[in-house]
């Protein structure tokens, strides 16, 4: 995988956090219930992240199937591993997207939110989920575009610099524009395609952007020319929008469902 951001323990709770927030759970609500997961499933979760997503599934396939799930990062398997840690049937493990650890047809569904965007050679992360995927089986996908952000500002230059900084975080900012070509030359016939939107009217920390926006602010010092002062003037706007009634934020992210020809 690539990309510039180290998913170290503080960065994992970070994102724990954030992605427990409600526009979040509505989300991954929806993506699951696309998903159609059954009782005996086996699935493989690409990108475990914090696991919240892989307790949904272990719980959905129960005793009689099985899931297994990697992650590059310690952390996040820690996390995983831990917030998993009473089903008999889960296992993870530390591993690529591009060398998965399993046999030829070794299950019925594989999902990846949010991790493919950091893949520099999807031709071949794709061809190891059609492997490791049953004839028939299906792949089911969430990733973001960036270009499709919304944010309030009164100075665009500055949020061009910050988001363009911010693009330097994954391989890819605008994968969904080329995943579907990309599904179908791995063998996949692709059947899904949905937009799911964030929409954030106010920026408290129960909301996506909140948590986001730090990580941005973070992330994009030193890049872009952009300095500490000017990144932690970008994030404070938002907080006058806010006092204001002015703040506004919205991101898409888009779900790619195939099954393996």
């Amino acid at each position: 995988m690539s990309g510039g951001i180290n998913f170290d323990e503080n960065s994992a709770r970070m994102l724990e956090k954030t992605y427990q927030t409600p526009d979040v759970l509505g989300q991954r609500a929806r993506f699951h219930a696309l998903l159609g997961l059954r009782p005996g499933d086996r699935v493989l979760d690409i990108g475990v992240g914090p696991g919240l997503l892989a307790r949904e599934l272990a719980e959905t396939v129960g005793a009689d199937g099985k899931l297994s799930g990697v992650d590059q990062s310690d952390a996040m398997l820690s996390m995983t591993r831990e917030r998993c840690s009473e089903f008999d049937h889960a296992d993870f493990s530390l591993a690529d997207a591009c060398e998965l650890p399993y046999p030829d047809a070794s299950f019925d569904a594989v999902v990846s939110t949010q991790v493919y965007e950091y893949v520099s050679d999807m031709e071949r992360a794709l061809a190891e989920a059609a492997r490791v995927l049953e004839p028939g089986g299906r792949i089911q996908i969430l990733d973001t575009d960036w270009d499709s952000v919304v944010w309030s500002t009164r100075d665009p230059g500055r949020m061009r610099r910050v988001m363009d900084a911010w693009d330097e975080h994954l391989h890819d900012a605008h994968l969904p524009t080329r995943l579907g070509p990309l599904l179908e030359g791995a063998g996949f016939r692709v059947y899904l395609r949905e937009v799911v939107p964030l929409v954030n009217p106010r920026f408290q920390k129960n909301c996506y952007s909140y948590g986001i926006s730090a990580a941005i602010a973070g992330f994009v010092i030193g890049r872009q020319g952009i300095s500490e002062e000017e990144a932690r003037a970008w994030r404070e706007e938002f907080k006058l929008l806010e006092r204001e009634g002015a703040y506004f934020f919205s991101l898409n992210r888009y779900i790619f469902a195939g099954i393996k020809l």
